[in-house]
């Protein structure tokens, strides 16, 4: 008897364990927490709200602060990780698999049954009877398919934080191409002066009679050459500050930001980790997404294999009781009884179910071994790149500038000697603003190349953008000769 009573108040413990697991889902704010850890930003409390989908008061007037003065490349990050509606999204994305870890803990339904039988001929009382019933394999599977759905969910948390990372990478790269192209517009309507310069010279000359109309054609022609170029790079400043502006989030009034102007020099030494392989393939979040979807899968094919061998029981209680007078309730007392219903799995035991969970494992398996491949790669490719743009920016800086200075101060002696014409003095001067021009694109490229190569270092990889052959400012072919 006390063996029974025993049984008893354990079985009523596992369901009120499994009952608390169902309910134990982590909140909003705990994973905004966990994202945060993982992806070491500074990410708004708002995006955790359940059903407010605006940016909260003080998101806006953080955002309003951080835009009241130009924009640094970390303000247009923290700008863009309070405003940007892409990563909301992508934080609210992780209530998915919250709600599917709340429900795959759930304990079922039981099920409940009255019949009522009213007295009738040839029946001495009206009967009354009550069951319940409640499945218990879905019940004793249940925490198996918790955990799986518990591992899905932080898969969902590390994706989340590679989001986070990923945008970081994708403003800073946009940032630094506002700033390179507002340089090079700059530059470009100096150059834009040169050669209106070399126009007018011509055609004094021309009236003087001391060079052919070609001269002036050809300077002319250079003339409105760049002023095409000019106006090219300045469409180009305007898509770049609108590509910024989107990864902003920023619309109306907001979008008459300043940024800074000139986009800085490259360091003097470059200094990369040592085992930067080691180091991507640890701080990798990618990887780690996979490794939990593996263990969701391991999981998910363990509950398939139980759930094919153990048989689908149903545990019920009856009660049955004849309706008699009142006087006679004591004669007419309540019948309990209780029953187990099941299947045997004898033909069905999930056998392609397993097998397909199985080889969705596999499959996960073969990537997972995959992308280390392609991290290591990643790793190496995103070092190379950056220690050449880095070599490039910083010979522009300390050799091609200082030469072609050198080259103007030499030609303008020329001149001034009367030894070279006022063409070749302009030359000079076009060909300066030209290095200036891809001095400009190579320390973009350089910061770029950093920002994605710190990117991989945070745990996500991320598609570095290619450098872009700058435009150059020199004009036709001949613009050089001509008189003194």
């Amino acid at each position: 008897m006390r063996t029974e009573r025993w049984r008893s108040r354990a079985l009523v413990a596992r369901f009120a364990l499994l009952f608390a697991a169902g309910c134990a889902a982590p909140s909003a704010t705990a994973d905004l927490a966990r994202i945060r850890d993982l992806s070491s930003a500074e990410l708004p409390e708002s995006a955790a709200a359940e059903e407010d989908l605006d940016p909260g008061a003080a998101d806006a007037r953080a955002v309003s602060e951080q835009l009241r003065q130009p924009l640094t490349v970390d303000a247009a990050v923290r700008v863009a990780l309070l405003n940007n509606r892409a990563l909301r999204a992508a934080l609210k994305e992780v209530g998915v698999a919250r709600g599917n870890l709340a429900q795959a803990g759930a304990l079922p339904n039981p099920e409940l049954e009255l019949e009522i039988t009213p007295q009738q001929e040839g029946l001495e009382h009206a009967h009354v009877g009550l069951s319940a019933e409640i499945d218990l394999t879905a019940a004793i599977l249940a925490p198996l398919h918790e955990r799986a759905a518990r591992s899905e969910h932080e898969a969902a948390r590390y994706r989340s934080a590679g989001e986070v990372v990923a945008l970081g990478y994708r403003v800073r790269a946009a940032f630094y191409a506002v700033q390179a192209a507002q340089q090079r517009l700059a530059i470009a309507n100096r150059a834009v002066d040169a050669f209106a310069a070399a126009r007018d010279a011509a055609r004094a000359l021309f009236e003087a009679g001391n060079v052919p109309e070609l001269d002036v054609a050809t300077q002319e022609a250079g003339y409105e050459e760049a002023r095409v170029t000019a106006a090219q790079m300045e469409l180009e400043l305007l898509e770049r500050r609108e590509q910024l502006q989107r990864l902003l989030g920023l619309s109306g009034a907001a979008t008459a930001w300043t940024i800074e102007a000139a986009i800085p020099e490259a360091p003097e030494a470059l200094t990369t980790p040592s085992r930067a392989e080691a180091r991507v393939i640890r701080a990798s979040l990618e990887l780690a997404d996979l490794r939990r979807r593996l263990e969701a899968a391991a999981r998910r094919a363990g509950a398939l294999r139980a759930g094919g061998w153990l048989p689908d029981m149903s545990v019920g209680v009856h009660g049955e009781r004849e309706l008699g007078a009142s006087d006679e309730a004591h004669a007419h007392p309540w019948v309990i009884g209780a029953g187990v219903r099941l299947s045997l799995p004898l033909f069905n035991r999930q056998q392609g179910a397993v097998a397909a969970q199985t080889a969705a494992f596999d499959s996960l398996l073969e990537r997972y071994h995959g992308l280390a491949v392609d991290l290591r790669s990643a790793a190496r490719e995103a070092r190379s790149r950056l220690a050449s743009a880095h070599a490039r920016a910083r010979h522009y800086r300390r050799v091609i500038l200082p030469a072609r200075k050198r080259v103007l101060e030499q030609t303008l002696l020329q001149y001034n000697a009367m030894h070279v014409g006022v063409f070749e003095l302009l030359a000079a001067r076009r060909a300066e603003l030209d290095a200036e021009l891809a001095a400009v694109e190579t320390l973009r490229e350089f910061w770029t190349a950093k920002a994605a190569f710190d990117a991989l270092l945070a745990g996500r990889r991320v598609e570095a953008q290619r450098a872009e052959a700058p435009a150059a400012m020199q004009g036709a072919p001949g613009a050089d000769e001509g008189g003194h």
